[in-house]
């Protein structure tokens, strides 16, 4: 992949794909910086990096504060004399539950803390990538596609996302600047680990997923690098699926964690 030589922002960068794709991107001979709200999480992955000869620098940041992101893309910048993509991975659910119990500020909290921070990457990222006709990689979820019932403001915040990377790649095309996003399915990060395989969330997983497994972060990484490397250059305003052809199917069953109130709805009481 045509990523030698280029630097590259990944949020959420400590942990799960984020590390996934800073690991990779170093190893491709890219200089990287990471970022997350969790220092010692940060520390980890750029040790790893540097230990195997690659170009990191870490910036611990909050992505739903302005001041933050601004200050996150002027240290990449500073660190390696340029932004030629950034990876906005950092994001996240909430509790599960019908719409019709949601707590508004918890609704609110995971939409900030995946379109805001999206929104946010692509404000301060562009002048930078505006440069270089660099490339920006949304990170969404099978969620923004197909129904994941009881998870609130998640799939509505991967939808955004989706269409945050389609408005600005029709808005910064002219600039040579391409938005695309990417739909992982099941992988197996911290959070998905925590899943008991005998469980009939992770069968209903199995069951609509034709290539019948999971995913690794790799898999997302690799991806990921295709999207921000030249050989992906007449592609944007796109959104691709990294899934073993979960989304032909439907999307998981989470009713078993969801509460009495999910369950009832599925035998038709409210």
């Amino acid at each position: 992949m045509t990523v030698e030589g280029k630097s590259f922002i990944v949020t959420g960068g400590g942990s799960g794909i984020g590390a996934a794709c800073a690991r990779l991107l170093a190893g491709s001979a890219s200089s990287v910086t990471i970022c997350g709200r969790t220092e010692s999480k940060l520390v980890v992955v750029a040790d790893e990096i540097a230990a195997a000869g690659g170009r990191v620098h870490r910036v611990v940041a909050d992505v739903t504060d302005e001041d933050d992101v601004r200050r996150l893309v002027a240290e990449a910048v500073e660190a390696f004399g340029a932004v030629h993509g950034l990876v906005a991975n950092a994001g996240g659910g909430g509790a599960l539950g019908p719409y019709h119990l949601m707590d508004a500020r918890e609704f609110m909290r995971v939409i900030e803390l995946n379109v805001l921070s999206t929104m946010l990457c692509v404000k301060h990222a562009v002048p930078e990538l505006a440069k270089v006709r660099g490339s920006f990689v949304g990170m969404s979820s099978i969620a923004g596609h197909a129904t994941h019932r009881w998870f609130g403001a998640y799939p509505v915040a991967k939808a955004a996302i989706e269409s945050i990377m389609q408005n600005a790649a029709d808005e910064y095309g002219p600039l040579g600047v391409r938005f695309n996003s990417v739909r992982p399915g099941f992988i197996t990060t911290e959070v998905m680990a925590g899943l008991p395989q005998d469980s009939d969330v992770y069968r209903s997983y199995l069951d609509n997923t034709p290539m019948n497994g999971v995913g690794e972060p790799d898999d997302v990484a690799r991806l990921v690098r295709f999207l921000l490397s030249d050989d992906s250059r007449w592609i944007t305003g796109q959104e691709i699926g990294v899934d073993g052809g979960h989304t032909l199917r439907r999307g998981p069953d989470f009713t078993p964690f969801a509460g009495a109130a999910a369950q009832g709805l599925q035998r038709g009481e409210i």
